[in-house]
């Protein structure tokens, strides 16, 4: 497995759930991993954050696979600190870089009437500003190495309008509007840009989906937004990474512009 083989990749929100799984797999099939995440509570009601353990466990993974690991404790929202902590890592890796996933993301459940100002801005700051920090400052080093690929991790929720989710949804159909004009821009680069739609995935930020079951009992005209084609409640992490790996890898060399969904249905319905 060495599809990605003398690339180096930037995770973002890497300490555990689907950047970690991300991190892994792109590691397995060859990369170097600059994985980062805040690791610490970004102030969202309802929505937990990684801790530093989990983020020293991914670097700890990935240099298992014999891979080499850089890992810092960012927060998304803050551009300065991405920048530093990316020329860190490229410095030690004495490399450039290839491959960037904007994975970082909050998720909170509740109806609209329960979202709160502060709530509102959390979510987008984290979700729809993290990605684009995270764009501003990687593309510049992608634009130097000739081209590469970045995936914004999105939801089937960036697509539909799922009810219960309205910041959520609204930061993740931000991210389809920040990747279709990245992907125009950064063409004469080579650089390639696209968004995947998971549905629900099997991850601590899955908690919610408790919620999500009662408030549905409660509206059942509601419920369809959330039914997919294969009946399927949850899926795993990996199955994301498949996606992730082929858009950041020459198997995908003339796809760019594309929203992937890898919801079972979600969006078909």
């Amino acid at each position: 497995m060495t599809r990605l083989a003398g690339k180096v990749a930037l995770i973002t929100g890497a300490a555990r759930g689907q950047g970690r799984s991300h991190a892994l797999r792109l590691a397995r099939e060859g990369a170097d991993v600059i994985a980062l995440d805040v690791a610490a509570d970004v102030g969202s009601p309802g929505s937990t954050q990684a801790t530093p353990a989990e983020l020293a466990d991914t670097g700890a993974a990935i240099e298992a696979i014999g891979r080499r690991a850089f890992t810092a404790a960012v927060d998304v929202r803050d551009r300065d600190g991405l920048d530093v902590a990316l020329t860190a890592a490229l410095e030690t890796f004495d490399s450039g870089l290839d491959i960037v996933v904007a994975n970082a993301g909050i998720c909170t459940v509740q109806p609209w009437y329960e979202v709160t100002p502060e709530l509102w801005q959390a979510t987008l700051d984290v979700n729809l500003t993290g990605a684009w920090n995270t764009c501003s400052v990687a593309a510049p080093h992608l634009v130097e190495r000739g081209g590469g690929s970045i995936v914004l991790v999105s939801s089937s929720a960036g697509l539909k309008g799922m009810a219960f989710l309205v910041p959520y949804a609204a930061s993740k159909h931000g991210l389809v509007g920040l990747m279709r004009a990245l992907s125009n821009e950064l063409a004469e680069h080579r650089i390639r840009v696209n968004s995947i739609h998971p549905g629900a995935v099997e991850t601590p930020m899955s908690g919610g989906m408790g919620r999500i079951v009662k408030l549905r009992e409660d509206s059942p005209h509601l419920a369809a937004t959330f039914q997919n084609t294969m009946g399927v409640t949850m899926v795993d992490p990996s199955d994301i990474s498949d996606a992730v790996v082929f858009l950041v890898s020459d198997e995908s060399k003339f796809v760019t512009g594309v929203t992937l969904p890898i919801d079972a249905g979600t969006t078909a319905i």
